[in-house]
């Protein structure tokens, strides 16, 4: 019982980060209607700027640089690439932005190299034991800012001004316009915030147990993307539900590995995209996703 519940606490801090991550494509997928491939890249932006910049100004302003950094590179794909093909089907944008990460990535992981990055994080391998449950103090760590992030944003997303722009944009794009509002900034808006999310989700992704930041770090973004779908894309509470699912998911499958050996190896990896697509049988729209009407 103690190993279930201490897997089970380690799937929801996971989750948290993921449902972080998964944030991030809804709410480019809200202000634009694309699904953004290039997400990875921002996430893998923001955490190589932590890195290299800690031990020369210290944790938190590298981290701080490193939110604002992946933020930046987030607006300026969206205005120096995205824009110029605005008006384009859904499709060939979410086309372009598999090519906008292959670009980013590539040049990273040249930097990267076969190097494995510390982000200089407080918190270091202290772990926390009540009774026979450990729990890795990046864990807690991971799960409280997660929760206040997400706070935040979904405050803001309700009661400012740029909140009330975006749910009209994703309501109905033209009849925003004719109202008023700035659909460029919307989508500037979005992929800053989404930068920004992505650089603290680095940040857990690479702390205790994790190593540190490496070349396959951006790949963590993959294990979000069906805690997005499931979840429903244009659903920011179906992001937070398909985050925690998945990362307790992939937990309990790793813990249980050897209890499962009969379904094969790396099943804590293969998890999440069962339960997406047991998820999609059943609901095609996710969990939490507007279903679409056609009238006839």
């Amino acid at each position: 019982m103690s190993t279930f519940a201490e897997l089970l606490l380690n799937g929801i801090s996971m989750g948290s980060v993921y449902a972080l991550i998964a944030l991030g494509f809804v709410v480019i997928f809200r202000a634009t209607e694309v699904v953004n491939f290039a997400h990875a890249s921002l996430l893998l932006a923001g955490g190589y700027v932590t890195a290299t910049l800690h031990e020369d100004i210290g944790f938190w302003p590298a981290l701080l640089v490193g939110i604002a950094g992946a933020a930046v590179v987030g607006a300026a794909v969206d205005l120096l690439v995205m824009r110029r093909y605005r008006g384009s089907d859904h499709s060939v944008l979410a086309i372009v932005t598999i090519g906008v990460d292959i670009l980013l990535t590539t040049e990273l992981t040249r930097r990267i190299g076969t190097d494995v990055l510390a982000l200089g994080d407080p918190w270091g391998d202290a772990v926390l034991t009540l009774g026979p449950i450990s729990l890795a103090h990046t864990r807690i760590a991971a799960f409280v800012a997660a929760g206040l992030l997400i706070t935040v944003f979904l405050l803001a997303f309700r009661y400012t001004s740029w909140g009330v722009a975006m749910r009209a944009a994703a309501e109905s794009a033209e009849t925003a316009a004719l109202m008023g509002v700035r659909l460029g900034r919307v989508s500037l808006g979005a992929w800053a915030v989404a930068g920004g999310l992505a650089a603290v989700a680095a940040l857990f992704l690479t702390v205790f147990p994790t190593p540190g930041l490496e070349r396959a770090t951006s790949l963590a973004a993959l294990k979000a993307f069906p805690a997005a779908i499931l979840g429903g894309l244009d659903s920011t509470t179906g992001a937070l539900v398909g985050g925690l699912l998945v990362g307790v998911t992939e937990s309990l499958a790793t813990g249980y590995q050897s209890e499962l050996t009969f379904l094969g190896r790396g099943l804590g990896d293969l998890a999440p995209y069962l339960v997406m697509t047991v998820i999609l049988l059943i609901r095609p729209a996710g969990l939490f996703g507007t279903k679409e009407l056609a009238r006839v």
